[in-house]
């Protein structure tokens, strides 16, 4: 196996836990409702998940774990489309900022700054800003 088999294997592999932990999340509150449903789609295909591996992650506890990120920008590119599959209903519930904070830190962001990142999205996000706004705006 060269390096780059290796390698496309390890981020498909980080792809397909990064949707599991997006799904999860999405269906946190017992329910994937239209908007979710639509979302997950769009990130299963920007992704590349498989229909296969899609019907799989929806149809079971979620077993991938969560693959930490070495750079920052990568962490918050990551936790963003989290925050994108939470407000699509314009809202946050507790459980779900719950698990946000668990994949804050799963993601590698210390608890102290899980904590912080968390608060400014939730202070700043819309679901209707890009990913160079968010960044530029969760760093100042």
């Amino acid at each position: 196996m060269s390096i780059n088999d290796l390698y496309s294997s390890n981020s498909a592999n980080n792809n397909l836990a990064h949707f599991a932990s997006i799904a999860s999340l999405a269906a946190v509150d017992g329910v994937i409702d239209d908007d979710e449903m639509k979302l997950l789609v769009r990130f299963a295909d920007r992704l590349q998940i498989s229909d296969k591996q899609f019907k799989e992650v929806m149809k079971k506890e979620n077993k991938y774990p969560i693959t930490p990120q070495v750079s920052s920008k990568k962490r918050l590119e990551r936790f963003y489309d989290l925050l994108r599959i939470v407000f699509t209903d314009g809202h946050i519930e507790a459980a779900e900022e719950h698990l946000l904070r668990k994949y804050a830190i799963g993601l590698g962001f210390s608890v102290t700054k899980s904590d912080e990142i968390l608060k400014r999205s939730i202070t700043i996000f819309t679901g209707k800003i890009d990913f160079e706004d968010y960044l530029s705006l969760i760093n100042k």
